[in-house]
């Protein structure tokens, strides 16, 4: 237990406070898994409305987020009560209305959501998710035992998956009589659970930005400078929109001689995620808030070495960073993990300080990314651009990168020290305390005869908040050998000048 304690420092402690965590997930759960349903029907059943109503001449991609929701269509049961389906979509355009619209600066481009872009969004989406979207069509379609058929499988699959129980049950009740509302149950069912229902709107409101504000094709994250092509795989967390993307890394081993080149990132994977229980920007130990920053995957545990609380698994991460730890944030243990079985997903903040992802969802993370060389970047909002705006930036810092090469290739001391921060810390050690030793690694270099250094395989990732820090990784490999060493530096812009504050091995 003692072993845990010193692993869990900052995250969710236990067995302490795992009864409070997973009841508090249960409550939330139970209002949060039914969040999807809007953002499903939404996408599904606005086609289906629309083409019920074709003499209109209106086509999907007219529909409009936020509009007035549409006359009711008259439902098959001689009742007059509306489907299904029409109670839904009048459900999604009423949540619609408080949806935000895509920020000046983020690079996020509104979409309708017509069918294309469904059958685009499909592969990226978690499994279960795009098992419902079908489920959704299917009901669009009115192929309702068909649907009921897909819904029998999937609550079979995911028992715990409170979303597909509700879907199914309204299946169910529309053999015998008409739904007029998602969720059938009595109003005074409804006002008790007024808290869930709040969670619920704002999961939804959430997973509906994630599907009509979309990142254009081969846009990427400001952060991405460079990524070497040892790091096959790359996630990107936004926070606001409580979304993790998975990126599959596909620039080519050597396609440049320069020292970077442009990221080459393909957008694979696109999941809903829940951050800290207070939010994000994590400070102190225990203040139940999600760090933020540019991280890495430091290790991947075993699922049988740990509680049910954390699901499939975990990938921790190296928080505090250098960084993080030059600002006097404390705490530690801040995983990506999955979720109890007794859950499928958590509400959009719901954890003491991990990213929380679906299991199924996780899996895929599991079966993807490699440690050590996977980058995590988690930020308050993503920026997404087109790769070669971020040309201007990379070079500027490549040049100071270049300058200090040479000044440790050429043996040039004074040089080289003032390429470092006054700040610096390596392991508790302040520059004068470890200078001596980068003193003898130059001496023993030129005596050998090294007469250059080559950096290779150079990622650049960067992180900007009240100061531009750069975390570069790179082999760092004497001219005319093979094998070098691989080196993380940290960088920080101090008066104009990029100045480092951390160098040591990943």
């Amino acid at each position: 237990m003692a072993h845990w304690r010193q692993l869990q420092r900052g995250h969710a402690s236990f067995p302490v406070s795992f009864p409070h965590d997973a009841q508090r997930s249960r409550r939330r759960t139970i209002a949060g898994a039914a969040g999807l349903i809007a953002l499903a029907v939404a996408v599904l059943s606005a086609g289906a409305y629309l083409r019920r109503h074709d003499s209109s001449g209106l086509t999907v991609d007219t529909v409009q987020l936020g509009a007035p929701a549409p006359a009711a269509v008259t439902a098959a049961d001689s009742s007059g009560s509306r489907s299904l389906i029409d109670s839904a979509l009048a459900k999604v355009q009423d949540a619609a209305q408080g949806l935000m619209p895509a920020p000046g600066n983020s690079g996020l481009q509104k979409q309708p959501l017509s069918e294309p872009v469904v059958q685009d969004l499909l592969p990226k989406l978690g499994q279960a998710e795009a098992r419902l979207i079908a489920i959704y069509r299917l009901i669009s379609e009115g192929r309702q035992r068909e649907a009921l058929a897909q819904a029998d499988a999937l609550v079979r699959d995911h028992p715990n998956f409170q979303l597909a129980h509700l879907v199914h049950g309204d299946l169910l009740s529309l053999q015998v009589r008409p739904v007029t509302q998602l969720g059938d149950v009595p109003d005074t069912k409804a006002r008790a659970a007024q808290e869930q229902l709040n969670v619920l709107r704002e999961e939804s409101r959430r997973r509906l930005q994630a599907l009509t504000e979309r990142p254009p094709e081969g846009y990427v994250p400001t952060q991405f400078l460079s990524l070497a092509p040892q790091s096959r795989h790359a996630i990107a967390i936004d926070a606001s929109r409580s979304r993790l993307y998975l990126f599959e890394n596909q620039t080519p081993a050597g396609a440049s001689e320069a020292l970077a080149n442009a990221p080459q990132l393909k957008l694979i994977g696109d999941y809903y995620i829940s951050v800290g229980l207070q939010g994000i920007e994590k400070q102190v130990e225990g203040d139940k808030r999600t760090p933020l920053g540019v991280y890495y995957i430091t290790s991947s545990l075993n699922p049988k070495s740990l509680p049910d609380l954390y699901g499939v698994g975990a990938l921790p991460i190296n928080y505090p960073n250098p960084l993080d730890v030059q600002r006097g944030k404390t705490g530690s243990g801040i995983w990506l993990h999955g979720t109890p079985r007794e859950q499928f997903v958590r509400a959009p903040q719901a954890s003491d300080g991990c990213v929380v992802l679906a299991n199924p969802d996780l899996e895929r993370l599991l079966n993807t990314v490699q440690i050590r060389t996977t980058p995590v970047v988690i930020a308050p909002q993503l920026q997404w651009v087109r790769p070669e705006v971020l040309d201007t930036e990379r070079q500027r810092f490549e040049a100071a990168l270049q300058a200090w090469r040479d000044a440790k290739a050429q043996g040039n001391l004074p040089q080289l020290q003032a390429f470092y921060s006054e700040r610096f810390r390596h392991q508790g050690r302040d520059l004068a305390q470890w200078w001596p030793k980068l003193e003898e690694e130059v001496r023993t270099a030129r005596g050998n005869g090294v007469q250059g250094l080559e950096l290779k395989d150079l990622s650049l990732l960067q992180w900007r908040d009240q100061q531009d820090t750069m975390v570069v990784t790179f082999g760092e490999v004497a001219m005319g050998q093979s094998r070098g060493v691989t080196k993380r530096q940290y960088w920080a812009r101090e008066n104009d000048q990029w100045k480092i504050f951390f160098e040591g091995t990943p």
